[in-house]
């Protein structure tokens, strides 16, 4: 069977910025042997080979040998990276070494760079049979796409269109040898199984499977647009900066509101939950009154309730220790304890500042105030939800300058440390306060989202 010509193969290369790469996911296989050589022939600039060793065979240093002997044949560079899979990894083997082969490639990747990949309309068709089975929605049913950002750059699957007897005809034609994974074959995987036991089965019974999923993939494709074109319009009315207004997610349907808060989530880089964990978001976070401030938690996020705002954030980790956190004299900077941030300023401190939490029932006089106000009431006035206070650090000095990032400092703090030119800044990572918040007493939460 004659192979198509390059120029049918692969389409047109994506536009991208000068000098950028093109970067290769070459495992030796037949798929990504036939897309490096068919990008070769094109002859792109700065074309360049990534092999990821993943270790999980003994001929996988040989595959890399060969890797290199081909790509020099064909005059393209060869990254190698090994990877370090955990055998005990919750993905399973197969997660986990995607997972890792992902990692590794983004890594090799600089900005405006496009990484390539050989998936083909065989692996697509797989692909959704897969996230349907495994209960996915109308964004998981659009499988891959054929350009997506993957920050640095772009991520492109030239070959979706193509089947994979094209990509077989090709290489028999260029005479292309290729490595043949027996992990491709191992029936514990998921993809594989499928690939063996139930693929050839519909193609008997239904001659059009491939195409028919592919198909299907696109308009899911479609459909998940527009479903993102609805929410980000919903994000233009629920926004309170990065939060979500509680009452605002109240005034929408179900749907719409589960809709918003996968979008919202997923452009802060968080996985989105499965639907049974947003029935619970709103049972226990939008339900409860403004009073309430809930906490709902998966796998690398945690979604926060706090007056009329929801925040997202990665799980944060227990509250430093109350009482001292340790003094700060001869360094620019000052690590907190846990992740707390840094303290960061022009110079040392002109006198010792000692760090601690702040203390219950704690109250001082902030520089221009008639009276002392306690910090639990500072706290309310700003709009500080609960789980940041113990998080902010108490900053004083022997002679009773006081200054909380944000909050406030006392006259004695302006006239020994802000006077004399010292500035400073606590830096974090905590959702719900800005960052970085100046050492200077200027309280500015609120205007934090």
């Amino acid at each position: 069977m004659p192979s198509r010509p390059t120029s049918e193969l692969i389409p047109p290369l994506p536009e991208r910025a000068a000098g950028a790469r093109v970067l290769v996911a070459y495992s030796g296989g037949l798929d990504s042997t036939v897309l490096l050589h068919a990008l070769a022939q094109r002859g792109p600039q700065e074309l360049v080979a990534v092999h990821v060793h993943h270790g999980l065979q003994e001929a996988a240093d040989g595959w890399a040998r060969d890797g290199a002997v081909f790509c020099k044949s064909l005059g393209v560079p060869m990254i190698l990276r090994r990877a370090a899979i955990a055998g005990d990894d919750a993905a399973g083997p197969e997660g986990a070494a995607r997972e890792a082969r992902y990692a590794l490639l983004r890594a090799q990747m600089q900005s405006g760079d496009l990484l390539v990949t050989a998936h083909h309309r065989d692996d697509q068709a797989e692909t959704v049979l897969l996230r349907l089975l495994r209960g996915a929605g109308v964004h998981g049913l659009a499988a891959m796409r054929p350009l997506t950002v993957f920050a640095p750059g772009q991520l492109w699957r030239p070959l979706l269109d193509q089947p994979r007897t094209a990509l077989r005809a090709y290489a028999e034609q260029h005479g292309l040898s290729w490595i043949d994974d027996p992990h491709n074959e191992d029936p514990r995987y998921a993809r594989s199984w499928l690939r063996r036991e139930v693929m050839p089965g519909l193609r008997t019974r239904f001659g059009q499977t491939d195409p028919s999923l592919a198909r299907a993939a696109r308009l899911a494709a479609e459909a998940a647009d527009l479903l993102d074109e609805r929410a980000a319009e919903d994000h233009l009315q629920a926004a309170q900066g990065a939060a979500l207004s509680v009452s605002r997610l109240l005034m929408l349907s179900a749907a719409r509101r589960h809709n918003l808060i996968r979008w919202w989530l997923h452009e802060q880089g968080f996985r989105a939950p499965f639907a049974n964990h947003l029935d619970l978001v709103d049972e226990q976070l939008l339900k409860p009154g403004p009073d309430a401030t809930p906490r709902h938690a998966w796998p690398g996020c945690e979604l926060r309730r706090y007056r009329d705002q929801l925040h997202a954030m990665t799980p944060l980790p227990a509250a430093p220790a109350a009482g001292g956190w340790g003094l700060w004299s001869k360094e620019t900077h000052f690590q907190l304890p846990g992740d707390g941030g840094m303290l960061v300023a022009n110079r040392p401190p002109p006198i010792p500042l000692k760090l601690r939490s702040p203390q219950p029932g704690e109250a001082f006089r902030n520089d221009g105030a008639a009276h002392a106000r306690t910090l639990r009431n500072r706290f309310q006035e700003l709009g500080v939800a609960p789980w940041l206070r113990a998080r902010i650090p108490v900053i004083e000095a022997a002679d009773g300058a006081l200054c909380m990032p944000g909050i406030g400092a006392t006259r004695e703090w302006r006239e020994s440390l802000v006077a004399q030119g010292w500035q400073g800044f606590w830096r974090h990572d905590f959702a719900g306060l800005r960052s970085p918040l100046a050492l200077d007493g200027t309280p500015s939460l609120r205007d934090c989202p």
